[in-house]
């Protein structure tokens, strides 16, 4: 019986991520990928050109997660700045938060630790960069439209943010923190980062930052 070819394409997809996992990127082989996918090493290539192409489109559903978060607050079509403020919107953030890591955590580990070698092993440093640019760009055309708001905020502030989001996120998976704890730790985490941002604005120091967290 003929196998559809779905069903390879995605046996491949499955066999590498699970190398991946174990080796990362730079040490696995096609022909590692083709003996686990119970593919002959010839026929991959009818389904993907090389190894950086399978793993592209294994850590894609989380990139996809990423680039679809940054541009839902930050776009051309994104909430109004005052709504980021409320705590319905604080509590949509931890929720997509929770969800990116309880959905991806295995693809997130692959994209984070076992990319170098890939075209992908830039993307925190990538991303962080196109972040900043959307922001940036986002706090002027608020400021236009709510000229009283003091959202002056540094470029490495910004910058600083989408760090600290991918920090999280490495440490989260790094140390094998259990789901329960998870949606505790990201429910502490984003208040206090929004009410830094939101005293940076406000042109507070370090110092007081600091001091005022700590009372």
């Amino acid at each position: 019986m003929q196998i559809p070819k779905d069903n390879i394409r995605n046996n491949i997809l499955k066999a590498a991520e699970n190398i991946f996992l174990e080796k990362g990127y730079s040490k696995t082989s096609m022909r590692e990928i083709a003996a686990k996918s119970n593919v002959v090493l010839s026929n991959i290539y009818n389904y993907f050109k090389n190894k950086d192409e399978i793993f592209c489109q294994i850590v894609r559903p989380v990139t996809y997660a990423f680039d679809k978060m940054l541009h839902e607050h930050h776009g051309h079509s994104s909430a109004d700045i005052l709504e980021l403020y409320s705590d319905s919107y604080l509590l949509y953030v931890i929720q997509e938060y929770i969800y990116i890591i309880h959905q991806h955590r295995n693809l997130l580990k692959i994209l984070f630790f076992c990319s170098l070698g890939s075209s992908l092993e830039n993307y925190k440093e990538d991303f962080t960069n196109r972040s900043t640019l959307l922001v940036k760009d986002y706090l002027q055309n608020m400021k236009a439209k709510h000229p009283q708001l003091n959202i002056d905020i540094s470029d490495f502030s910004i910058h600083l943010h989408t760090v600290w989001m991918f920090t999280l996120f490495e440490e989260i998976i790094m140390h094998k923190i259990s789901p329960g704890d998870t949606e505790q730790i990201i429910k502490e985490y984003i208040p206090i980062i929004k009410n830094i941002f939101h005293m940076a604005g406000k042109g507070y120091t370090s110092y007081q930052i600091a001091n005022e967290m700590n009372m």
